[in-house]
């Protein structure tokens, strides 16, 4: 993602628990010989770092921590169980993707959909572009599939 999230979709992305992750690596160096030396521990048979101290393995409390998720409430897009998924674009966007496939839409067309949020938008379009960047993070960050340009609706 090429920059913060606008100080206008801020409130919208605090009540979706999203505002922790859409400021981790703001201004953090990643140490890439760190990186690559949990990449060589990891084991993808067993989802185990194998370290000198043991097997270790990150649980689902740990993404919970370090994200800042809330875990007690409901999912930010509800249930979104089409096979109309232009509907549930629409629905979540205001816009509808010319290309949808099997629920998940380009991320390109997110970031041309909503480049920037400006003071002229309403509240409904502001939560629509807080939504827009809910989906980039979780497209480009958290669940990216192996092209890292798609994103379900879901």
């Amino acid at each position: 993602m090429s920059g913060p999230p606008s100080a206008l979709i801020e409130n919208y992305l605090q009540d979706a628990g999203f505002w922790h992750v859409a400021t981790i690596g703001r201004g953090c160096k990643l140490d890439q010989k760190l990186i690559n030396a949990l990449i060589e521990r990891w084991r993808p048979e067993t989802h185990t770092f194998h370290l000198s101290c043991g097997e270790y393995t990150i649980t689902l409390e740990d993404v919970q921590l370090q994200l800042g998720f809330l875990i007690d409430r409901y999912a930010v897009t509800g249930s979104a169980q089409s096979a109309d998924w232009g509907a549930v674009c629409y629905e979540l966007s205001g816009a509808i993707s010319d290309n949808i496939n099997g629920g998940q839409i380009e991320m390109g067309w997110l970031r041309d959909t909503f480049p920037e949020s400006d003071n002229d938008l309403t509240d409904l379009e502001r939560i629509q572009c807080a939504r827009a960047y809910i989906l980039e993070i979780i497209g480009g960050y958290l669940m990216p599939d192996l092209s890292r340009n798609r994103v379900h609706l879901r």
